[in-house]
């Protein structure tokens, strides 16, 4: 009865653990092309990586590369769009321009020292 469990158990957890790294990178800021392989490889050669946690990176790893390839065309689109913290920058920058009264839409034009 054991073995008989064991298959479909272990089966549903290498299901639900593939493409772990993918997915959370794909929900974060924009990280470049195949950020879930490359979070994976980067974890399997850190020393900070605990020995039970690399067998289960390495299982994963070629989920996220496969999970990656198809994302390719969501992480193309989203190539040049600015994440949360360049939106939050830029914001920041405008308010701060405003407050001390600059006009930050209002370049001077350029004069020739003729």
């Amino acid at each position: 009865m054991k073995r008989f469990l064991l298959l479909p158990v272990a089966t549903g957890c290498v299901f639900m653990a593939s493409g772990c790294s993918s997915v959370m990178s794909h929900t974060g800021e924009y990280q470049g092309y195949y950020p879930g392989a490359k979070a994976d490889v980067r974890m399997i050669k850190s020393d900070e990586t605990s020995w039970a946690m690399t067998p289960l990176l390495i299982l994963d790893l070629p989920f996220s590369a496969a999970l990656d390839t198809l994302m390719l065309p969501y992480d193309y689109y989203n190539r040049d769009k600015k994440g949360t913290l360049d939106k939050i920058k830029a914001s920041e920058e405008h308010n701060l321009a405003l407050s001390h009264g600059v006009d930050i839409n209002h370049v001077p034009p350029m004069t020739s020292a003729n």
